[in-house]
């Protein structure tokens, strides 16, 4: 590591712990020739994920078009927006444990659909009419009693 202030390459590690969001791990460190203190943050760099769409098309995976569908999902619905980033989160966690980086819009809409139906009914049906592009009322009310039936096993 470089010293921003005397641009010497020796340094030595003071100490280093995880930072509050354990995505990184912060360093205190010493320059071996002027002697000043810095602080470093050390993070693994992720590599992009392609989405490719029923069209064909292939695009950047991008966290804040998930959360903005979520958004849209959840709006005026009892669900605050820690619940919708965690949820983004873990969507983009299991995302990224799949074994290619290019992922099926139809597996993502799953992932999407699965947390939204545990977050909030009403959102999950508002994602899934969309998604799943529900053409007449009789494929809406399906969806609806196919939830209910469910609810009632669970219940």
């Amino acid at each position: 590591m470089k010293c921003p202030y005397c641009n010497y390459y020796d340094t030595s590690v003071l100490d280093s712990r995880d930072s509050e969001d354990l995505g990184s791990i912060r360093r205190r460190r010493e320059c071996m020739k002027c002697e000043k203190r810095f602080t470093t943050y050390e993070r693994v760099d992720m590599v992009d994920m392609i989405v490719m769409k029923k069209d064909g098309r292939r695009e950047q995976f991008d966290k804040k078009k998930l959360m903005t569908g979520m958004l849209k999902a959840t709006e005026k619905r009892p669900v605050t927006m820690d619940q919708i980033e965690k949820a983004v989160d873990e969507i983009e966690r299991e995302l990224r444990k799949r074994d290619s980086i290019e992922i099926p819009s139809k597996i993502m809409g799953e992932f999407v659909m699965n947390k939204l139906k545990k977050l909030d009914e009403v959102a999950y049906i508002r994602f899934a009419s969309v998604y799943r592009s529900f053409d007449d009322l009789e494929t809406f009310e399906k969806e609806v009693k196919s939830l209910l039936k469910n609810k009632g096993q669970v219940s």
